[in-house]
Protein backbone atom coordinates (compact mmCIF):
# COMPACT_ATOMS: atom_id res chain seq x y z
CA UNK A 1 0.00 0.00 0.00
CA UNK A 2 1.06 3.52 -0.54
CA UNK A 3 2.83 5.50 2.23
CA UNK A 4 0.60 8.36 1.35
CA UNK A 5 -2.72 8.19 -0.63
CA UNK A 6 -2.48 11.08 -3.06
CA UNK A 7 -6.05 11.75 -5.52
CA UNK A 8 -4.88 11.09 -9.29
CA UNK A 9 -6.69 11.54 -12.40
CA UNK A 10 -6.75 9.42 -14.99
CA UNK A 11 -7.14 10.49 -18.47
CA UNK A 12 -8.92 7.74 -20.67
CA UNK A 13 -10.01 4.88 -20.30
CA UNK A 14 -8.34 2.45 -23.00
CA UNK A 15 -5.82 -0.05 -22.28
CA UNK A 16 -3.17 2.10 -20.64
CA UNK A 17 -5.58 3.67 -18.71
CA UNK A 18 -7.15 0.83 -17.38
CA UNK A 19 -3.86 -0.55 -16.15
CA UNK A 20 -2.88 2.65 -14.65
CA UNK A 21 -6.12 2.86 -12.93
CA UNK A 22 -5.63 -0.37 -11.55
CA UNK A 23 -2.18 -0.26 -10.32
CA UNK A 24 -2.88 3.30 -8.54
CA UNK A 25 -6.03 1.70 -6.92
CA UNK A 26 -4.34 -1.06 -5.68
CA UNK A 27 -1.87 1.24 -4.04
CA UNK A 28 -4.36 3.10 -2.12
CA UNK A 29 -4.60 6.10 -4.18
CA UNK A 30 -8.06 8.18 -4.74
CA UNK A 31 -8.57 7.42 -8.97
CA UNK A 32 -10.71 9.15 -10.86
CA UNK A 33 -10.91 8.10 -14.53
CA UNK A 34 -12.14 10.19 -16.99
CA UNK A 35 -13.44 8.76 -20.20
CA UNK A 36 -15.04 10.45 -23.05
CA UNK A 37 -16.88 7.67 -24.43
CA UNK A 38 -19.51 5.50 -23.33
CA UNK A 39 -17.50 2.62 -22.54
CA UNK A 40 -14.14 1.22 -21.68
CA UNK A 41 -11.72 0.01 -24.79
CA UNK A 42 -10.41 3.10 -26.25
CA UNK A 43 -9.30 2.98 -29.64
CA UNK A 44 -10.26 -1.07 -29.37
CA UNK A 45 -14.09 0.08 -29.62
CA UNK A 46 -15.01 -0.38 -33.24
CA UNK A 47 -17.27 2.41 -34.80
CA UNK A 48 -18.47 2.08 -38.28
CA UNK A 49 -18.16 5.79 -38.42
CA UNK A 50 -15.61 7.83 -40.20
CA UNK A 51 -14.20 11.02 -39.95
CA UNK A 52 -16.06 13.63 -41.82
CA UNK A 53 -12.92 14.41 -43.69
CA UNK A 54 -11.65 11.09 -45.32
CA UNK A 55 -8.15 12.58 -44.78
CA UNK A 56 -8.81 13.70 -41.82
CA UNK A 57 -6.93 17.38 -42.18
CA UNK A 58 -9.86 19.78 -41.49
CA UNK A 59 -9.49 20.69 -37.95
CA UNK A 60 -13.77 21.29 -37.95
CA UNK A 61 -14.43 17.66 -39.24
CA UNK A 62 -16.30 15.43 -37.23
CA UNK A 63 -13.61 13.08 -35.08
CA UNK A 64 -14.09 10.00 -34.55
CA UNK A 65 -11.37 8.04 -32.44
CA UNK A 66 -11.26 4.71 -33.12
CA UNK A 67 -9.20 3.47 -36.34
CA UNK A 68 -9.95 -0.48 -35.87
CA UNK A 69 -11.36 -1.71 -39.15
CA UNK A 70 -14.04 -4.15 -39.33
CA UNK A 71 -12.09 -7.47 -40.29
CA UNK A 72 -9.23 -6.20 -37.87
CA UNK A 73 -7.25 -9.02 -36.20
CA UNK A 74 -4.43 -8.67 -33.42
CA UNK A 75 -0.63 -8.82 -35.05
CA UNK A 76 0.26 -10.13 -31.31
CA UNK A 77 -0.62 -13.76 -30.19
CA UNK A 78 -2.58 -13.82 -27.09
CA UNK A 79 -0.14 -14.96 -24.78
CA UNK A 80 1.79 -11.37 -24.75
CA UNK A 81 -1.24 -9.80 -25.17
CA UNK A 82 -2.38 -10.54 -21.29
CA UNK A 83 -1.07 -9.32 -18.32
CA UNK A 84 0.85 -11.25 -15.08
CA UNK A 85 -2.11 -11.45 -13.11
CA UNK A 86 -5.06 -11.04 -15.82
CA UNK A 87 -3.93 -13.03 -18.40
CA UNK A 88 -5.87 -13.16 -21.86
CA UNK A 89 -7.49 -16.54 -21.94
CA UNK A 90 -9.92 -18.23 -24.38
CA UNK A 91 -13.26 -17.59 -23.59
CA UNK A 92 -15.90 -20.54 -24.60
CA UNK A 93 -18.37 -18.09 -25.90
CA UNK A 94 -15.32 -16.37 -27.99
CA UNK A 95 -12.71 -16.09 -30.48
CA UNK A 96 -10.65 -18.96 -30.13
CA UNK A 97 -7.56 -17.90 -32.41
CA UNK A 98 -4.48 -17.59 -30.98
CA UNK A 99 -5.06 -13.90 -32.98
CA UNK A 100 -8.39 -12.75 -32.14
CA UNK A 101 -10.28 -10.09 -33.07
CA UNK A 102 -10.53 -6.82 -31.82
CA UNK A 103 -14.39 -7.74 -30.33
CA UNK A 104 -12.80 -10.49 -28.35
CA UNK A 105 -9.47 -8.06 -27.24
CA UNK A 106 -12.41 -5.31 -26.26
CA UNK A 107 -14.50 -8.32 -24.23
CA UNK A 108 -11.05 -8.65 -22.27
CA UNK A 109 -10.39 -5.13 -21.38
CA UNK A 110 -13.77 -5.03 -20.28
CA UNK A 111 -13.48 -8.47 -17.94
CA UNK A 112 -10.43 -6.55 -16.14
CA UNK A 113 -12.32 -3.70 -15.50
CA UNK A 114 -15.10 -5.32 -13.82
CA UNK A 115 -12.02 -7.76 -12.11
CA UNK A 116 -10.14 -4.54 -10.55
CA UNK A 117 -13.46 -2.79 -10.07
CA UNK A 118 -12.12 0.09 -12.74
CA UNK A 119 -16.18 0.74 -13.68
CA UNK A 120 -16.87 2.11 -9.98
CA UNK A 121 -13.76 4.86 -10.79
CA UNK A 122 -14.82 6.21 -14.10
CA UNK A 123 -16.90 8.79 -15.03
CA UNK A 124 -18.11 8.46 -18.42
CA UNK A 125 -18.73 10.96 -21.29
CA UNK A 126 -16.83 12.97 -19.86
CA UNK A 127 -13.98 15.07 -21.68
CA UNK A 128 -10.91 17.12 -20.59
CA UNK A 129 -10.99 20.69 -21.03
CA UNK A 130 -7.53 22.03 -19.71
CA UNK A 131 -5.08 20.81 -17.00
CA UNK A 132 -3.27 23.20 -15.64
CA UNK A 133 -0.56 23.43 -12.67
CA UNK A 134 -2.14 25.32 -9.29
CA UNK A 135 0.48 27.44 -8.47
CA UNK A 136 3.99 26.28 -8.14
CA UNK A 137 3.46 23.71 -5.89
CA UNK A 138 2.08 19.71 -6.91
CA UNK A 139 -0.99 19.97 -7.50
CA UNK A 140 -3.10 20.12 -11.03
CA UNK A 141 -6.33 21.88 -11.97
CA UNK A 142 -8.64 19.81 -13.94
CA UNK A 143 -11.86 20.94 -15.78
CA UNK A 144 -14.20 18.61 -17.54
CA UNK A 145 -17.37 18.38 -18.88
CA UNK A 146 -20.03 16.07 -19.86
CA UNK A 147 -20.10 15.38 -23.74
CA UNK A 148 -23.80 15.35 -23.46
CA UNK A 149 -26.10 17.64 -22.20
CA UNK A 150 -24.70 20.64 -20.15
CA UNK A 151 -22.04 22.47 -21.35
CA UNK A 152 -20.93 23.64 -17.41
CA UNK A 153 -17.49 22.98 -16.77
CA UNK A 154 -16.62 20.66 -13.03
CA UNK A 155 -13.26 22.09 -11.93
CA UNK A 156 -11.07 19.60 -9.40
CA UNK A 157 -8.15 19.99 -7.79
CA UNK A 158 -5.60 16.17 -8.34
CA UNK A 159 -2.11 15.97 -6.77
CA UNK A 160 -1.57 13.81 -10.20
CA UNK A 161 -2.35 13.26 -13.51
CA UNK A 162 -2.06 10.25 -15.56
CA UNK A 163 -2.77 10.82 -19.47
CA UNK A 164 -3.68 7.88 -21.66
CA UNK A 165 -5.79 9.72 -24.12
CA UNK A 166 -4.24 7.75 -27.20
CA UNK A 167 -2.07 8.78 -29.64
CA UNK A 168 -4.36 6.90 -32.64
CA UNK A 169 -7.04 10.06 -33.12
CA UNK A 170 -4.80 12.43 -34.73
CA UNK A 171 -3.92 10.57 -38.25
CA UNK A 172 -0.02 11.28 -39.09
CA UNK A 173 0.10 12.74 -43.04
CA UNK A 174 3.44 12.28 -44.75
CA UNK A 175 5.42 14.80 -47.71
CA UNK A 176 4.31 13.12 -50.82
CA UNK A 177 5.63 15.21 -53.77
CA UNK A 178 2.76 16.43 -56.27
CA UNK A 179 0.16 14.73 -54.44
CA UNK A 180 -1.62 18.12 -54.21
CA UNK A 181 -2.21 17.21 -58.63
CA UNK A 182 -3.89 13.64 -57.53
CA UNK A 183 -7.84 14.55 -58.33
CA UNK A 184 -9.01 10.97 -57.34
CA UNK A 185 -10.12 10.08 -54.19
CA UNK A 186 -7.42 10.34 -51.12
CA UNK A 187 -8.42 8.60 -47.41
CA UNK A 188 -6.09 8.18 -44.16
CA UNK A 189 -6.05 4.43 -43.76
CA UNK A 190 -7.27 5.89 -40.16
CA UNK A 191 -11.09 6.10 -42.36
CA UNK A 192 -11.15 2.69 -43.72
CA UNK A 193 -13.60 0.33 -42.11
CA UNK A 194 -14.77 -2.39 -44.82
CA UNK A 195 -13.63 -3.23 -48.43
CA UNK A 196 -16.74 -2.97 -50.39
CA UNK A 197 -16.52 0.44 -51.48
CA UNK A 198 -13.36 -0.37 -53.76
CA UNK A 199 -14.34 -3.17 -55.35
CA UNK A 200 -12.58 -3.80 -58.67
CA UNK A 201 -10.37 -0.60 -58.04
CA UNK A 202 -6.65 0.17 -58.23
CA UNK A 203 -5.25 1.41 -55.23
CA UNK A 204 -1.81 3.48 -55.07
CA UNK A 205 -0.43 3.34 -50.61
CA UNK A 206 1.32 5.14 -49.14
CA UNK A 207 3.29 4.51 -45.67
CA UNK A 208 4.91 6.59 -43.57
CA UNK A 209 7.26 6.06 -40.43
Amino acid sequence: MATRSVKVAVIGAGVSGLIAAKELHQQGHTVVVFEKNNRIGGTWIYDPKTDSDPLSIDPTREIVHSSVYLSLRTNLPRPVMGFLDFPFAKRESGDPRTFPGHEEVLRFLEDFAGEFGIYGLTRFETEIVKVERKGKGNEWVVESRMTRGSDSVSREVFEAVVVCSGHFVEPKLGVVPGIENWRRFQMHSHNYRVPHSFKDQVHQFSYFE
